[in-house]
């Protein structure tokens, strides 16, 4: 099966002082739904962020914006459009990359971490070349990524403290 053509349906979340740029692959049908990033209430990434800058675990969009801006993140996926079969990214084809190049181009980012395998080899593939920064890949924290515990997943994210904190 080839999948459903998916555009990516909402903005990146920076601004002038984000030094770290976390990269998913594709917002999952969950995420589509809610119109903000990792959606899914199974997926791990906003405890795993409250976390890492101690703080409680943002329930609104607009808490989880701001945990980003306030901890000098940017949030965006390698992924303008692609086809998927729900939210696989094992199923992804005909990639077509966000234009990363042009935001790294725009706030100081030292750090492009990749939420989980994928994302970090359409990065190589697809965007390394125009934005010139290295990626280091970090475990998924999708649901269905479940062999990493949620300490496991802070101790390999702590990288990003050394950046921001």
């Amino acid at each position: 099966m080839s999948g459903e053509c998916v555009c990516h349906p909402f903005e990146p979340v920076w601004n002038a002082t984000s030094r770290v740029l976390i990269l998913g692959t594709m917002p999952s049908v969950q995420s589509r739904r809610s119109q903000f990033y990792y959606g899914h209430p199974r997926n791990r990434f906003w405890p795993l962020l409250a976390r890492l800058f101690a703080c409680p675990v943002p329930q609104t969009t607009g808490a989880r914006r701001a945990l980003i801006l306030d901890h000098q993140l940017a949030l965006w996926d390698v992924l303008q459009q692609c086809s998927i079969q729900g939210s696989a990214d094992s199923s992804i084809r005909s990639p077509a990359a966000n234009p990363i190049a042009d935001l790294v181009a725009r706030c100081p980012v030292e750090l492009v971490v990749a939420n989980g395998q994928k994302a970090g080899t359409l990065y190589r593939q697809h965007v390394q070349t125009q934005t010139r920064l290295p990626v280091i890949v970090l475990p998924s924290t999708s649901p269905a990524n479940a062999r990493f515990s949620l300490d496991d997943l802070a101790q390999a994210w702590q990288v990003i403290l050394d950046v921001v904190s």
